[in-house]
């Protein structure tokens, strides 16, 4: 993960249009704003596709498979197609820009919705894998998408940028769990099983969000930020060859943001496969099911302008061991709630996205920080496959420690694995006091 320029967007003769935004702040800035929004837009419709797979992926491969053990497999498979699609948009980002990479992430997870459909029509278990990995470059383009805000963003404006973007998935993501039951009942109008349903609208939504990136996002913010750092750099000295220590400090950072990232990833995935399969198993129904994922859902989303202040306000570190801390707590309610309680288990998923809410944007945050926008794109692309592995072991394995075991032994397990935050973070600051 050097951070020494390789494969720039742009080349070092740039267009007249790119120099206009390099020499006035201005421009800067107005394109900073209109890459926000363009970015909230494309956010709200791929939240809405992102839900689908949460909710019903698992109870959709159990009807299918007939049975509970393998009911993890459609996340661990969607979240699986997820690590190598953020490999292949990172590349295509760092190569074309944002406008390309993403848009074409977004479009190819429509295409995997609409597989899922024809897989549940047919009752074709093995078309339904190949579909849910391709599925998964939809939820990879949704994390990707956070990156874009803060391309033209300063180092105190980060956090809040990064919130701002997954905000906006709250909308689309909140409503997606909560038309289960319309879809539901629309899929079956129309001859397609029910549990099918959400991955219609999940369809729609990504590929609108894809055609919104595709037509909108012009200029691309990663051309017009890496044409910035190469003036910055032919007009001083010292930034032409970084010192041993700032690529120590910065290679520091990248391994501490990876780490936040990925065990909030393996917690949270774990807990939240498992979790419509235990309800189901107490009694609950679809509409119950959805309104606990969709606060859940929420919960990952919807305080992100608060943990974007609070990342750029109190410390990327300060956030991180609040994600470890908040995680834990998700972990002990989850695990001592009665399973007829709603209100329990409404707690815990809201607890447990939180959780991953703090660990997402402090991670992003120092991920940004320590990265240079000729190598950003590819390394962000690179952490996120780790993170996206992360949610394939936490999704794969969560249904057969359940099976062996309990719902509560897995909340717990989750909960105290989620304290491995703090050791690291402490790693980090010794390493930083040693140099």
């Amino acid at each position: 993960m050097s951070q020494k320029p390789d494969n720039p967007v742009v080349n070092k003769s740039q267009p007249d249009w790119v120099k206009s935004y390099v020499d006035s702040p201005e421009k800067q800035q107005k394109l900073y704003r209109r890459t926000l929004l363009i970015v909230v837009i494309s956010q709200i419709f791929g939240g809405a596709g992102l839900a689908a797979g949460i909710t019903v992926g698992a109870l959709l491969a159990r009807d299918m498979l007939g049975t509970d053990s393998f009911a993890g497999v459609p996340v661990a498979l969607f979240t699986l197609g997820s690590a190598g699609a953020a490999l292949i948009i990172g590349r295509l980002s760092q190569r074309f820009g944002r406008r390309s990479g993403l848009a074409t992430g977004f479009l190819a997870g429509g295409i995997g919705a609409i597989g899922v459909v024809i897989a549940a029509l047919t009752n074709n278990i093995f078309l339904l894998f190949a579909s849910l990995l391709i599925y998964g470059s939809g939820t990879a383009t949704n994390l990707q998408a956070r990156y874009a805000g803060t391309d033209l963003a300063s180092s105190k404006q980060r956090g809040t940028a990064i919130s701002i973007a997954m905000v906006s998935t709250t909308f689309g993501a909140f409503a997606g769990p909560n038309l289960v039951g319309v879809m539901g009942r629309f899929a079956t109008s129309i001859g397609v099983p029910s549990l099918a349903g959400p991955f219609i609208l999940a369809a729609a939504a990504y590929i609108i969000a894809g055609l919104v990136l595709l037509v909108l996002l012009r200029p691309d913010p990663l051309t017009v930020a890496q044409a910035i750092a190469d003036e910055q750099k032919t007009s001083d000295i010292n930034l032409l060859n970084a010192d041993s220590k700032t690529l120590e400090i910065n290679k520091r950072g990248i391994i501490l943001g990876a780490s936040v990232m990925v065990i909030t990833q393996i917690v949270m995935v774990a807990i939240m496969t498992m979790t419509p399969v235990h309800m189901l198993n107490h009694g609950h129904d679809l509409s119950d099911i959805g309104l606990v994922i969709g606060i859940h859902v929420a919960a990952m989303y919807l305080p992100s302008l608060v943990t974007g202040v609070l990342v750029d306000k109190l410390g990327r570190i300060v956030m991180a061991i609040a994600a470890g801390a908040t995680l834990m707590a998700a972990g002990l309610v989850a695990a001592f709630a009665p399973a007829d309680s709603m209100l329990m288990l409404i707690i815990a998923l809201a607890l447990l996205g939180l959780g991953w809410n703090f660990g997402l944007i402090s991670g992003t945050a120092l991920i940004v920080d320590t990265t240079h926008p000729s190598t950003r794109a590819k390394t962000q692309g690179s952490v996120d496959v780790l993170v996206a592995l992360a949610g394939v072991s936490g999704g794969g394995l969560s249904g057969i420690v359940v099976a062996l075991t309990s719902y509560a032994t897995l909340s717990l397990t989750g909960g105290f694995l989620s304290l491995l935050l703090i050791p690291v973070v402490i790693w980090s600051r010794n390493r930083k006091n040693k140099k």
